[in-house]
């Protein structure tokens, strides 16, 4: 009788039981040897700690910058006034050489308009805060901005000395190399004057 066959009751026999718990066995036993292997390369928790920033806004003043970094990455945040962010609403978008609003917390596809460009991960949009990461788009320099004084470019954002891209008050590429606007990261608010990012 072959480990197929069944017993002249109809039960399987004794031997297909055998097989059963032996490949049973062996694959609880090759998942106990890969799970650590799998595991390993999870990120350790000091990477898991850098995953996400908490930022106080409740310094910046309206019309002032601030960077900070989050992920090895600078991040600049500004406080609007209402004549950039007038500025910033006014532009067409046929004036953008990217046209991608480049918000990770919206879906891929979005316009860059400006409201696009400030909304955080709930979904409303504060237009006095613009949070981009700011490393150029070009060949990832970090560019200067609101928070450096009179490098601001043509278009009073962020200005990339090394190649000359300029980008707008809303982070977007008005001039330059660079391809794409500046990214938004995840972010949002915990509070009023509080915003966590990542």
């Amino acid at each position: 009788m072959t480990t197929t066959e069944m017993s002249e009751d109809g039960e399987p026999t004794r031997r297909d039981f055998i097989h059963i718990m032996g490949i049973a066995a062996t694959a609880v036993g090759a998942g106990a040897v890969a799970w650590p292997m799998i595991h390993q390369m999870n990120p350790d928790a000091s990477v898991l700690a850098l995953s996400t920033k908490e930022v106080d806004l409740s310094a910046i003043d309206v019309g002032q910058a601030i960077r900070v970094m989050w992920q090895g990455k600078p991040v600049f945040i500004r406080r609007r006034t209402a004549e950039e962010i007038a500025e910033a609403e006014a532009t067409p978008l046929s004036a953008l050489p990217d046209p991608d609003a480049r918000n990770e917390n919206l879906a891929g596809g979005a316009e860059a308009t400006d409201a696009a460009r400030a909304t955080a991960s709930d979904g409303e949009a504060r237009p006095e805060w613009m949070v981009v990461v700011g490393v150029c788009t070009h060949l990832g320099c970090i560019p200067l901005g609101t928070d450096s004084g009179d490098n601001r470019g043509e278009y009073n954002g962020w200005f990339c000395p090394c190649h000359g891209s300029h980008y707008d008050i809303a982070g977007r590429i008005r001039k330059g190399p660079a391809p794409a606007n500046l990214d938004v990261p995840p972010y949002q608010f915990v509070s009023d004057t509080l915003i966590r990012i990542g």
